[in-house]
């Protein structure tokens, strides 16, 4: 297998490299959340599998709300039984990498890109795509008084969340359909992209900044509170209004070692996301409830409410479309042409789903042999 590599100058590969070590060992790329107020105990007295603890990572947005309402809710703890679950969060996709590379977690909840990256990157050797978990939650949101229609963002300046990231490559290739040219490395061009964290984002837009953002939920929602119009819902671009935003990662080697575990862990996921659909109101707030304890503030009900109801959880990966965003990013430069054969293991969650009487998911012949 050949891996793909990003086509961006050697200085920008050492930048990109060193990041998720500096998040990492800043403390900024994750946070602890095995604290007691977070994560759920262990039932005393029930059985372990084959391991004593699994460690899972997320990010605290509405997009990872399966592993927030999991956990929240101890839909998975249940399905672990005595195993422990350890949960930890991170504000970027490189970092979460970064800790699945270095057994700091073993199963994750990631976007589309950085799973492609790790893959890739790697050779195929390091993690595998065991899951879905959501669709949608991507806007574009402009100011109103500077960008009136599609044809309006040319000459104007939108944020991403980070260069390369699933936003990033989605805004660069729509930008592409319209006929412009930006460099993608830059940002420079018929638009002027510029990568910002999503925790500045609204307070960017407030200062005039940026004209606009291509992000996903909350911040979205955030920048509408503060004034912005949605000119561009993401979901309208793909058939059926379904892409992969998330997905559920795992270490290679723990999936051999404990598949007991990983295929308990998607069970809870897959329960989660039941639950979810069938109580959306209750759920909403369990996730708020969780953002809450992770961040200190609970999202206002302007900002929760049109995010959650952009946002579909589901349990399909949705495999096609993360081949499709693969080739976005090869088409923005971004990546050479990747060989994604074997990134997805879908045994476990199609097992899972048989037994809960649900249809079986397919990897868009992408699976492991």
């Amino acid at each position: 297998m050949s891996a793909a590599r990003p086509l961006t100058t050697l200085r920008t590969l050492a930048v990109i490299a060193a990041l998720p070590l500096l998040l990492t060992a800043c403390g900024y790329g994750s946070k602890s959340t095995d604290d007691g107020k977070q994560t759920p105990a262990a039932a005393a007295g029930a059985k372990k599998l084959s391991a004593d603890e699994v460690k899972i990572g997320y990010f605290p947005n509405l997009t990872h709300a399966t592993a927030l309402v999991g956990v929240q809710e101890g839909l998975f703890q249940k399905e672990l039984g005595g195993t422990t679950i350890k949960a930890s969060t991170f504000n970027a996709g490189p970092s979460e990498i970064e800790a699945l590379n270095a057994g700091s977690i073993d199963i994750g909840w990631i976007g589309p890109s950085p799973s492609i990256n790790g893959y890739t990157k790697s050779n195929g050797k390091n993690l595998r795509i065991i899951g879905g978990s959501a669709s949608g939650g991507v806007k574009l949101v402009v100011n109103p008084k500077k960008i009136k229609s599609l044809k309006d963002v040319k000459g104007k300046t939108i944020a991403t969340p980070q260069l390369g990231n699933t936003q990033d490559v989605a805004f660069l290739n729509w930008i592409a359909d319209q006929g412009w040219k930006v460099d993608a490395e830059s940002g420079k061009g018929d638009v002027s992209v510029v990568r910002t964290d999503n925790k500045i984002t609204p307070d960017a837009y407030k200062s005039g900044s940026i004209d606009g953002a291509w992000v996903p939920e909350p911040t979205a929602s955030k920048l509408v509170a503060e004034g912005a119009k949605v000119l561009l819902d993401e979901s309208s671009l793909w058939p059926d209004k379904k892409f992969v935003i998330t997905n559920i990662i795992v270490r290679q080697d723990f999936l051999k070692e404990h598949p007991d575990v990983v295929e308990a862990v998607l069970r809870g996921s897959v329960k989660t996301n039941a639950w979810i659909n069938a109580n959306p109101d209750e759920a909403k707030a369990s996730a708020n409830k969780a953002l809450e304890k992770l961040s200190g503030k609970a999202l206002p009900a302007d900002v929760i409410d049109p995010a959650w109801k952009s946002i579909q959880f589901t349990d399909d990966p949705l495999a096609a479309t993360l081949n499709t965003e693969a080739e976005h990013a090869v088409k923005a430069g971004l990546l050479e042409k990747p060989d994604l054969k074997g990134i997805y293991d879908l045994t476990l969650l199609n097992k899972v789903l048989k037994a809960e009487g649900k249809d079986a998911v397919d990897d868009a012949g992408l699976g492991a042999e």
